[in-house]
């Protein structure tokens, strides 16, 4: 079970660090949604490909987020059921949840989605809209987005065994942390200040 925990923590490690990052992309989407409206309204001008890279982003931090949400609780529960029930009964419906139902899930996903993104990657599928850009960069959002996912859905089930084994505390008590989106704020206020800072030295 140690060298399980290891693993878990490799794969918590893995997800959080591209979780706290895959929050630009949907900033970058803003950006570029934002610009194409500007430049649509003012010289009457767009393109098929400022529109298709917006929900590429998006799909690509939808994808690739999920396991971080995942990692952090934040997922659907039916809490109905599930908070009113023991610590242990909610680690056995995790475990049954986990092993059951995610795992096979991610698992149909991977079997179809890599030939699906082969397939578009040798082809060289390109959009159907003038000016659309290829497919496949956002094919392979889908098999690495349930790759991270099942990996991390294997994360969890090893936390809930070694907790009902006694090994750790509880894997679901949440510490008190900085949001994605506070993060992604501190950053941007820091890029500004380091700017006016180089602004002012000149």
């Amino acid at each position: 079970m140690r060298a399980l925990l290891k693993f878990s923590n490799a794969i918590d490690w893995l997800n959080s660090l591209i979780g706290r990052h895959v929050i630009w992309l949907i900033f970058a989407s803003a950006v570029i949604s934002s610009a194409n409206a500007i430049v649509r309204k003012a010289f009457n001008v767009s393109s098929n490909a400022y529109l298709e890279v917006q929900w590429y982003l998006f799909a690509a931090a939808f994808l690739l987020a999920s396991a971080y949400t995942l990692l952090n609780g934040e997922h659907v529960k039916i809490d109905v059921i599930y908070s009113h029930r023991s610590k242990r009964a909610q680690m056995w419906i995790d475990v049954i949840g986990l092993t059951f139902f995610l795992t096979p899930f991610c698992i149909a996903i991977l079997w179809f989605s890599v030939p699906f993104f082969l397939k578009g990657w040798s082809s060289g599928e390109m959009s159907p809209n003038t000016g659309g850009l290829i497919r496949w960069p956002v094919y392979v959002m889908i098999p690495l987005g349930f790759g991270l996912l099942l990996l991390q859905g294997w994360s969890e089930l090893i936390k809930r065994l070694a907790f009902l084994q006694g090994l750790i505390e509880d894997p679901t008590h949440k510490k008190v942390e900085k949001t994605a989106e506070e993060e992604l704020a501190e950053a941007i206020q820091k890029l500004a200040e380091e700017k006016a800072a180089k602004a002012n030295a000149a």
